[in-house]
Order: C-alpha cells, then structure tokens, then sequence
C-alpha cells in the first residue's frame, strides 16, 4: 500500500507539469496587458513600461516559465499582480472557506442522493423510479449558478428566509449563509450519486446470495444495508469522490454568485483582472487538491473491498 501510495505521489509531478505549461501558456497569449489593467487607463506609455519591467513581462514567454518553474520548485507561488500579496497566503487564506461548502454540499448530495438511488433500484420501472431518473437528468443538465439564482430569488428575495450573499461569522449566521450555496452544488452533485447509486444496486439487487440471504430470513432493512448496498459501494465511492474533488478545486459559478469568499470566487476575480500569478497559485493549488482527493478514493476502496487490498499486497510482492 505504501509504495502504490508513493507512486501515485509520484505521478502527480507530471500532471502538476502539464497542467502549469498549459495554463501558463494560454493566460499569457490572452489578449489583455496585466500592467495596463493594474494602473489604469490613465497610465503613461513609460509608466506601463516600467511596470512591465518591474513584473518581468519584458522577457521572453520561455524564460518567464522556466523562471515561474523554478520558483515553484522552491515553493515560492509568486506575489499578486493586483494586489503585492502573497499568491501563497491568499490561496490558504480563502481554502478553508471552499472547503466548508464543499463538505456541506457533498453532505447534500449524499443525504438526497444514496436514499432516492437506493429506492429507485428496489422499486424499478415504477412511477417513483420513473420520477427519481427524469429529476436526475434535470439536475445533471441544469447548471449550478442558474439553480443558485432561482433559489436566491424564491429564498432570499421573495420570502426572505435566508441571505443571498457572503459568509456569515460565527455558527448560526454561517449555518444561514451556506444553506442556499450547498444546496446549489449538493443538487447537482446529487443527481449523479442518484444515477450511480441506482445502478451499482441494480446490478447488485439480483444476485444469488441476495436471494439467499432473504431465505434466511434476513429482513429486507439487513438485506439491503448489509448484502446490497455494501456490494455496490465502489462504485459510488467514485462518483462522491470525484464530486467532492470537483467541490474542493472551487465552483467558481455558486461561489461568485453568493459571493462566497473561497478559491473559486478568488480565481474569478484574478481572472478578470489578468493576474496571473494568483490564477496560476489557484490552479496548481486545484490540481493538487483534487489529485489528492482520487487518492483518498482508492485507498479508501481497500478499506470497504478486502479483495482490493489484497490486490495491492499481491503487486507489491510482484506477484500477478
């Protein structure tokens, strides 16, 4: 386990590469000049060349990588065009909040979806199944800041139960303000443990030993628990762990849109400014977030599946 764990590490390092040359290349051949929109319109032609040369603009789109690489390499993400901060601070600054709502809109999508695919399944081809597919299909294709819009207009404008906007402080205002913003990513993220829930159970439901089981006597809420839905759990182990790793890498939609002060939001807005150190920290951050996520993911398949880790023992002896 620990050197599948070490591999995997490992294989990070390429996908850390590719994803920095990728993004590096396409923000710096963007039409826009980070000087021009740090000073302003009223900014002198010398005083947008000294602040070219002052953020190393001058130099060519190569050298300015390779020294972005080698900067990394020790650590050190770069200053904020906008603002001379830290790209380092900023991103640990802003995670945490990203990572509340991500936890709650993953808990959303769980207590919605695992319930409604299990039923689906038990109760195949009848109207609720009927209904629980075509709901999923619409939360599956609705997009999340327009779900988040509808739900700001019915729970914040109109009947005014909740706010609309930022990050309250302290327990009760912050229960208050991550309801609707949870409840725009956990829906969608819903739909789809719905959709895998339903058919790992499917596959599951018909099995021998579940027919077995029942002729022991076993009631149908221990079938279910114990037999079924133990059985079909690697499969929705993937999709709440992508979900999740899609959540914490920052929905700068819902973000923006509820003003959320997390990662999401905070690339957004070094976006539309051009400034690209801060989108650049944000991204590495992403991709080495969600990296990390996929493998919790497959450690944690070893915990629920013996036979998987059994698997990685018999590799790691050489063994196939």
């Amino acid at each position: 386990m620990i050197k599948y764990i070490l591999k995997r590490l490992l294989l990070m390092i390429p996908v850390l590469l590719g994803v920095t040359f990728i993004v590096f290349f396409i923000l710096n051949l963007t039409p826009g000049d980070p000087a021009a929109i740090i000073l302003g319109d009223q900014a002198t032609a010398e005083a947008l060349e000294l602040k070219r040369e002052e953020l190393g603009l001058n130099d060519p789109l190569l050298v300015r990588y390779f020294n972005y690489m080698k900067n990394m390499l020790r650590g050190d993400l770069g200053t904020s065009y906008k603002n001379k901060i830290s790209v380092w601070d900023q991103v640990w600054d802003k995670f945490p909040n990203t990572v509340i709502l991500a936890f709650a809109g993953i808990f959303v999508a769980l207590l919605i979806g695992i319930p409604v695919g299990i039923l689906s399944a038990k109760k195949q081809y009848t109207a609720m199944d009927n209904v629980s597919v075509v709901l999923s299909l619409v939360g599956v294709s609705m997009p999340n800041f327009w779900l988040g819009l509808l739900f700001s207009l019915l729970f914040a404008l109109k009947l005014g139960w909740l706010p609309s906007q930022g990050m309250g402080t302290g327990f009760i205002p912050l229960l208050r303000s991550i309801v609707l913003p949870a409840l725009t990513l956990g829906t969608g993220a819903a739909a789809t443990v719905v959709r895998m829930t339903r058919s790992s159970m499917l596959e599951v439901i018909r099995q021998d030993y579940i027919f077995t089981a029942r002729s022991k006597g076993i009631t149908e809420q221990e079938v279910t628990r114990r037999h079924m839905f133990k059985n079909a759990l690697i499969p929705i182990i993937t999709a709440v762990g992508l979900q999740f790793g899609v959540l914490l890498g920052g929905a700068m939609l819902t973000e923006t849109v509820f003003s959320w002060p997390g990662l999401g939001r905070l690339m957004v807005d070094s976006i539309g400014s051009k400034d690209i150190p801060m989108v650049l920290g944000a991204v590495i951050f992403m991709a080495v977030t969600f990296s990390i996520v996929n493998l919790c993911v497959d450690i944690i398949y070893a915990f629920v599946d013996p036979r998987i880790k059994s698997q990685y023992k018999t590799t790691s002896k050489g063994v196939v």
